[in-house]
């Protein structure tokens, strides 16, 4: 059975036991939209270092290159990745799509926000959610990448370089200076050593962030791509209903950058 039978057999046999299965008083409330996202995953809520629930879904592809996990952008949910999901299974990456604490219903709704009522007030607050999702990815078995998307992505900055051994690389969309420490990405970056990759949107100030951004990095692996046919901003740029004339354009870019990286 091929890769993507394998995966298409779990969707079905997770979308059958979903179904039969007792839903928790705790969790957030689900909708059709939800369940024929994470039909093809496996739902997991992850404690994280200061005693947050976070809520993620992992789509396991077997013989994977790496496990990525995906980090949405303000105001967004995991769905922002509703799209890009079922490309990356496809080119045999397994998958971990995180809710994390500081977003909304961008895209569709988010569980763990959801859960606490509100949306954490810092950016900075979901840093022990992409820490957690690092460590629960580690137990699968994968290397692990990063992805993170606007804020996010300057998160996964920070943790790359607090953990050089046990994050394979970082694909970082639109990464720039959204904390209160206008410094933060910076410091973090001039830290990272592990491959880089970064894209952003065509608007010149963006550009200008991601050209600093990548200067400071001490990784001797890294790229910064500025797409011909356009980028929007986020990993959202992948997305051929947010990006219709660049997506194709910037997944073949990322693509390449993978194929590049030794992972082990």
């Amino acid at each position: 059975m091929n890769r993507i039978n394998k995966v298409v057999s779990i969707a079905i046999g997770l979308f059958l036991s979903a179904c039969s299965a007792p839903k928790e008083d705790s969790d957030p409330a689900g909708n059709v939209a939800q369940m024929e996202m994470t039909a093809a995953a496996q739902t997991a809520i992850i404690g994280t270092e200061d005693g947050k629930k976070v809520f993620l879904d992992h789509v396991p592809v077997e013989s994977a290159r790496a496990t990525i996990i995906l980090l949405h952008q303000a105001g967004a949910s995991g769905y922002e990745f509703k799209d890009i999901v079922p490309r990356l299974n496809a080119e045999g990456y397994s998958t971990v799509l995180v809710d994390l604490r500081s977003g909304g219903s961008l895209y569709g709704p988010n569980r763990t926000v959801n859960k606490y009522g509100k949306s954490a007030q810092n950016f900075s607050d979901a840093l022990p959610d992409i820490e957690a999702a690092l460590n629960w990815a580690r137990l699968q078995g994968p290397p692990v990448i990063l992805l993170g998307s606007s804020y996010s992505a300057s998160l996964c900055l920070r943790v790359a370089a607090d953990n050089p051994s046990r994050v394979a690389a970082v694909l970082a969309f639109s990464p720039g200076e959204y904390f209160p420490d206008r410094h933060f990405t910076g410091a973090a970056a001039k830290a990272v050593t592990v491959p880089v990759y970064i894209s952003q949107s065509s608007e010149t100030e963006e550009i200008l962030q991601s050209k600093s951004i990548f200067d400071a990095l001490a990784s001797k692996q890294k790229i910064l791509f500025v797409a011909r046919n356009g980028s929007v901003h986020g990993a959202s740029t992948l997305r051929s209903d947010r990006n219709p004339s660049g997506a194709d354009e910037n997944w073949k870019s990322m693509n390449k950058f993978l194929t590049t990286l030794s992972l082990r």
